[in-house]
């Protein structure tokens, strides 16, 4: 995938080497750089993805910009072939999709994607493609972890297991265990224990991405969190290990919290981390394969699953990087869609653009050095 390293490069600002990469990424339609940069061509006055399949244009009519308003301020309009423009809506769709779906989860029953459509005054095929390509996940998908989510709370608010998963809207025993064993990492009566007995501790470092905890107990680290407060990442760390010793605590591991702030400034990895992770068979594996994807470099979901030898679980990939518990180590950002454009980032889609973005921007430093 291409990237720049700033979303503040002007088209005339953007160095000839990137923009050879970028024409190159054209003339060979990559979508592993659709929303990384936008072609605009002069002669049409419209700006595509580099992916869109109409004919190339000659290079000297070509003009690159790195955000869709930077190519509309500058009088381009989007291309209704490849709809560059449709991400930004489809992500708003989904966020008030969510909100709907989140909200019932609670209730005894979770909205129909029937419902959920026609509030929103769409179609249902409409929403669960916007979900797919916004998420990596379908409606029901989404609203299945949420009801998990509820579950949860109950269980760390101290309700029997029984009473957590009727509350929940679950229909059996079997379902949230099923369930649990996908998207708790472990089971319901170890999880309501709310980390019993583990000593963790956490710091809160700066970087250029914001604030990152790091949580760690004497084996490894436990958890990577990254966001503008660090006050409430400490909130979320209590809250996902409400029975756990949880102190602040840096003296101890350190390097470790140095070698995290490099990796999030896109260098190369210095040392190894160690790691202490609650994880199903599945997600260890899934988890395992994203940490082999070069720096500087993206894979899709469904090249991870076919990596696994599980072609067919797609969802299941998305769902497991959704849960992954140390963003940056294990690097979830660098997993796309299969047009290539960015997926859901529970740190936000904008710590994902300017990781990747940091991180191609050395890597060619690197081997152009």
């Amino acid at each position: 995938m291409i990237t720049a390293s700033s979303n503040s490069l002007s088209a005339s600002a953007i160095p000839p080497r990137l923009a050879k990469q970028f024409w190159q990424a054209t003339v060979s339609r990559d979508r592993r750089a659709d929303g990384t940069f936008f072609i605009a061509v002069r002669s049409t006055g419209v700006y595509c993805r580099p992916s869109c399949p109409a004919r190339r244009p000659f290079r000297r009519n070509v003009v690159f910009y790195l955000t869709q308003g930077e190519a509309e301020r500058h009088g381009f309009r989007a291309c209704r072939r490849c709809r560059p423009d449709e991400a930004s809506s489809s992500a708003a769709l989904v966020d008030r999709a969510s909100l709907l779906l989140r909200d019932s989860a609670s209730e005894e029953g979770v909205l129909r994607l029937e419902a959920v459509a026609a509030q929103l005054g769409v179609s249902p095929g409409i929403l669960r493609r916007a979900f797919v390509q916004v998420t990596g996940l379908t409606p029901r998908a989404l609203a299945a972890a949420f009801r998990v989510n509820h579950f949860k709370n109950f269980l760390r608010q101290g309700k029997d297991i029984s009473d957590a998963l009727y509350e929940a809207g679950f229909g059996s025993s079997s379902r949230i265990y099923e369930r649990s064993n996908t998207q708790l990492g472990m089971t319901p009566a170890t999880y309501r224990k709310g980390g019993m007995g583990m000593k963790i501790g956490y710091t809160v470092a700066k970087s250029s991405l914001g604030n990152i905890l790091v949580a760690a107990t004497e084996r490894g680290i436990s958890a990577v969190y990254l966001g503008s407060g660090g006050v409430q990442l400490a909130s979320e760390l209590r809250a996902e290990y409400p029975r756990a010793q949880i102190s602040r605590d840096r003296g101890h591991f350190e390097l470790w919290v140095r070698e995290i702030v490099r990796r999030a400034e896109g260098k190369a990895p210095a040392r190894e981390l160690p790691l202490d992770l609650q994880a199903t068979a599945f997600q260890r594996r899934v988890w395992q394969e994203l940490q082999k994807i070069p720096r500087g470099s993206t894979r899709t979901y469904t090249d991870i699953a076919r990596a696994l030898g599980r072609p067919r679980a797609v969802r299941a990939v998305a769902r497991a990087c959704a849960t992954n518990p140390v963003s940056v180590v294990v690097p979830c950002h660098r997993v796309v869609r299969a047009d290539g454009s960015l997926a859901g980032y529970r740190w936000g889609i904008a710590r994902k653009r300017s990781l990747l973005r940091k991180e191609k921007v050395r890597a060619v430093g690197k081997s152009a050095a």
